[in-house]
């Protein structure tokens, strides 16, 4: 079996997470730039954190025999911070970079004014640089969120198979469909997405245009949950080429509309470094 997670945030895990993860059939991720938890007090540390999602954790994954792409974004909560704004203004660099597969997290947190020209920003930088668009949905009123994020997605002009909505719920799936958008769901061990939602969200919607991700971060989640989600797949009746469409094929699909997506699988080496450091600490 082989396992693209298409929403991941690999800086938050460890070693042993990649371990479990290339055992469990995943050989490619995709890093959304997101909160860290800790609010950040100026742009130049969004600028440090890009430029490990694009150096440190591919060079970490590698050694691992996964592929790391990410997405590049001013994520919803903190485009309410003043002092984060300015980031805007400087993605465009690294949104030409080659391992950027789309903008993003972007969307909504709180559905501010602030969110609102952030996301409509972003959704133009997208259309610049000729990116797909990962976009987050709110964890609070998260129909109401939905239907605005639809709008402001219809308004910026961008194609809808170039957007995913993500962290989707059985209320909202069917307007994200319907729209011509990419529908995401995050399966999370207590909130969220469950496996077994997850497969009667499938078995009502079908496999077309659907992305499954564990979304693992800092908080509680489970970097497998992708591959949890293809047995419960299995064992409800789905075959395994469905589970191929929806756990590779599909975002590879998705993020293969960025141009940027060239899949070889990586050959550990265990001598290799990062600017003369290794996950040896330092070469040691």
């Amino acid at each position: 079996m082989r396992i693209f997670d298409p929403h991941i945030h690999m800086t938050s895990r460890t070693t042993d997470d990649y371990e479990a993860m290339y055992a469990a059939g995943v050989r490619a991720v995709v890093e959304p730039a997101f909160w860290l938890g800790q609010p950040r007090t100026s742009p130049e540390s969004f600028y440090d954190y890009f430029d490990g999602l694009l150096g440190w954790e591919p060079y970490r994954a590698a050694q691992f025999g996964i592929q790391h792409f990410c997405t590049i974004a001013l994520n919803p909560k903190e485009a309410n911070d003043p002092r984060c704004v300015p980031v805007l203004d400087e993605l465009d660099r690294y949104l030409a970079k080659d391992r950027v597969v789309a903008v993003g997290e972007i969307g909504y947190d709180s559905m501010t004014p602030e969110e609102d020209e952030a996301l409509a920003r972003q959704l133009q930088l997208a259309i610049e640089h000729e990116l797909p668009a990962l976009v987050h949905t709110p964890h609070r009123d998260k129909a109401a969120g939905t239907r605005r994020t639809l709008d402001v997605v219809r308004e910026s002009g961008i194609a809808p198979e170039l957007v995913v909505l993500d962290h989707l719920n059985e209320l909202t799936v069917g307007m994200v469909l319907d729209s011509g958008c990419w529908a995401g769901f995050s399966i999370y061990p207590k909130t969220k997405m469950s496996e077994d939602r997850m497969v009667e969200i499938l078995r009502e919607h079908g496999t077309e245009r659907v992305l499954v991700n564990s979304a693992a971060d800092w908080g509680r989640s489970d970097p497998l949950k992708t591959r949890k989600t293809a047995d419960a797949m299995l064992a409800a009746g789905f075959d395994e080429d469905d589970v191929d469409r929806v756990l590779w094929r599909n975002p590879v699909a998705f993020y293969g509309q960025s141009g940027r997506l060239e899949l070889i699988e990586p050959k550990p080496d265990e001598e290799a470094t990062f600017q003369g450091n290794s996950i040896r600490r330092g070469g040691a």
